[in-house]
């Protein structure tokens, strides 16, 4: 048995060996405040809301969830992990029902909860990346094609079906790649993987051809130009507010994209209204700053040795990682509009508290690791 003081001395030298995952919050509470002040300017249209004061009280929330996930016993989380899996799933039945599930701009992806509105999926996000690698870490060595994929892509189809009958189809892909990932880290066959991934893109092909709103979507991101007045406005308007602020910006409140001009300003084209404000030098720094953060935190992920505790962390990396290449590519007009928020920037309370569970979660899972490693 190692004394307290041996201990503590080998726990801080271990620490100070893997200096990059001091790097993580930093990074986080960086474009947080960058968030914040953009969020400001951003919600200048929108006084009546109150959409900062919101944000600021979720902020508060969501570093209290932060800690709690932080200092929570991770077994305990992993006893429970079916328990959350199964909460999730009816989570996401119920916002279907009508009357039970709020409908906003034809999707069901939010439950009133009277003070705010509640994103389903952001919930979902975690109950999944708790659950799916232990799924995974119980068949590691079994990896037989019915254990080793049949049986969780089942798990995933759930998950998937669900969000696409809100519908919800950036979440639902943003699900599936994930589950894929995990499942190449795990040791499932790339060219099953492949396999898979091509049959589940021909589907998702043919279901947006079906739904005449997504196809037009579509259909007026090839022409841009042509449809920046009808199909492509958002979008348009985002590019407008991307480009116009130059290499120092137009400075904080002289912006005009959110002046009416840019729907969703606040929340999915956060990034547009800071590239207009901000210039291109803080784009850079910001977009630098999740790159550090990704970097960190995924060469941390390669010091641990639980396969449970493996995959966790990397599906909470994989989850933040896609999510922000996603947002930053349709800012910048190389993706169709997605309806998926900039973790840590865009305005929303639910989206705000399950990144910084994440978080706490993720740097839970950094901690866990380095204990077990000084004691062994």
């Amino acid at each position: 048995m190692l004394s307290i003081g041996k201990t503590s001395r080998e726990y801080y030298r271990y620490i100070s060996k893997h200096r990059w995952v001091l790097t993580v919050p930093l990074c986080i509470i960086f474009i947080n405040i960058l968030g914040m002040i953009i969020l400001s300017s951003a919600s200048l249209s929108f006084l009546k809301y109150n959409y900062l004061l919101r944000q600021a009280i979720w902020l508060l929330i969501s570093i209290i969830g932060f800690f709690s996930t932080l200092y929570v016993p991770l077994e305990a989380l992993g006893k429970n992990a079916s328990m959350f899996y199964k909460f999730a799933i009816m989570l996401l039945i119920l916002v279907l029902i009508p009357h039970i599930g709020l409908s906003i701009n034809g999707s069901r992806r939010w439950l009133r909860l009277g003070f705010s509105n509640f994103q389903v999926s952001e919930y979902a996000k975690i109950a999944f990346v708790l659950y799916f690698p232990q799924l995974l870490s119980k068949n590691e060595k079994n990896h037989s094609f019915t254990c080793g994929f049949l049986i969780p892509l089942f798990h995933v189809g759930i998950f998937t079906f669900l969000l696409l009958m809100e519908p919800d189809y950036g979440t639902t892909a943003l699900f599936f790649l994930v589950a894929m990932a995990l499942l190449f880290l795990n040791g499932c066959s790339a060219k099953v993987l492949f396999a898979c991934g091509g049959l589940a893109s021909l589907i998702f092909v043919c279901i947006i051809m079906l739904n005449p709103v997504r196809m037009a979507r579509i259909l007026s991101f090839m022409d841009l130009e042509s449809t920046k007045l009808t199909g492509s406005y958002q979008l348009w308007q985002g590019l407008i507010g991307f480009n116009s602020g130059g290499l120092h910006g137009l400075g904080l409140g002289n912006g005009r994209q959110q002046l009416f001009y840019l729907p969703e300003a606040h929340t999915d084209f956060i990034f547009s209204v800071f590239a207009e404000e901000l210039g291109y030098l803080f784009s850079i720094a910001i977009i630098c700053a999740y790159a550090l953060f990704f970097i960190a935190a995924w060469v941390e992920t390669y010091h641990i040795h639980s396969p449970y505790r493996f995959l966790v962390a990397n599906g909470i990396m994989l989850f933040l990682t896609v999510q922000t290449i996603v947002n930053f590519c349709v800012v910048m007009g190389l993706l169709p509009t997605k309806g998926i928020a900039l973790p840590f920037m865009s305005y929303g309370g639910s989206h705000l508290l399950f990144s910084y569970i994440a978080i706490g979660l993720l740097l839970n899972v950094f901690k866990t690791s380095y204990v077990n490693e000084v004691l062994h």
